[in-house]
Parts: structure tokens; sequence; C-alpha cells
């Protein structure tokens, strides 16, 4: 146990003395605007470089991924339900989903899908 707590404290003094000296290289660069711009065979850009972002796709994105791990979280609780406590895996599975069907009842109420 006592080499648990050496390793934990060495461990984070070598993390903490990696992200200072990353903190403290980091500023000393100078950052113009003309990092920020693209670069195009020595001549500047006829047109922006950056595209416009649909927010909406984004939102997709995020509710996918957020069902996503639902069904990730959900799937092993149906292989418990053989367990001594079937009852409150079936609790916990249901909390789950009621809370995630909030989050899209709010969604729709807002006016988020309405484009989809």
């Amino acid at each position: 146990m006592h080499l648990v707590s050496v390793l934990l404290v060495v461990l984070t003094l070598i993390s903490t003395v990696v992200l200072s000296l990353a903190a403290l290289m980091s500023k000393t660069m100078n950052k113009s605007r003309d990092t920020y711009s693209s670069f195009e065979c020595g001549f500047d850009s006829y047109k922006k470089s950056r595209l416009p972002f649909s927010l909406r796709f984004f939102l997709v994105t995020v509710m996918f991924l957020i069902f996503d791990a639902e069904i990730a979280l959900i799937t092993p609780l149906a292989l418990q339900m053989v367990g001594p406590s079937p009852d409150l895996i079936l609790l916990t599975a249901l909390i789950i989903m009621v809370i995630l069907i909030l989050g899209l009842y709010y969604e729709w109420k807002a006016g988020m899908l309405l484009w989809i």
C-alpha cells in the first residue's frame, strides 16, 4: 500500500512538471494574425479559408453521441437481469431512459428539431 502512495505522488509531480513546462513554453510564442490565415503559394487567399459551420449538424452529432452512450449503458444491463436484483437494474435502465426522453422533449419544444 505504501508503494502505491509513493507511486501516486511521483506520477503527480511528473505530470505537474510536464504541464507547467508546456504552459510556459506555449506563452512564449507570438501569435499574430498571419499565423491563423491560410497560405496559398505566397499569395493572399482569394476567399475565406474557413467554411461556414451549421450548428444544426452539430446538434444532431451531439444527440447521436448521447443516444449511443445510452445504448452502451443499457445493453449490459440486460445481461444482468438474471442476477439477484433485477428490479434495481430495471429501475436504473428506466431512470436513464426517462432522463433521455426528457432531454429529447426539451429539444423538441425548444424548436431545435424542426428542420429534421
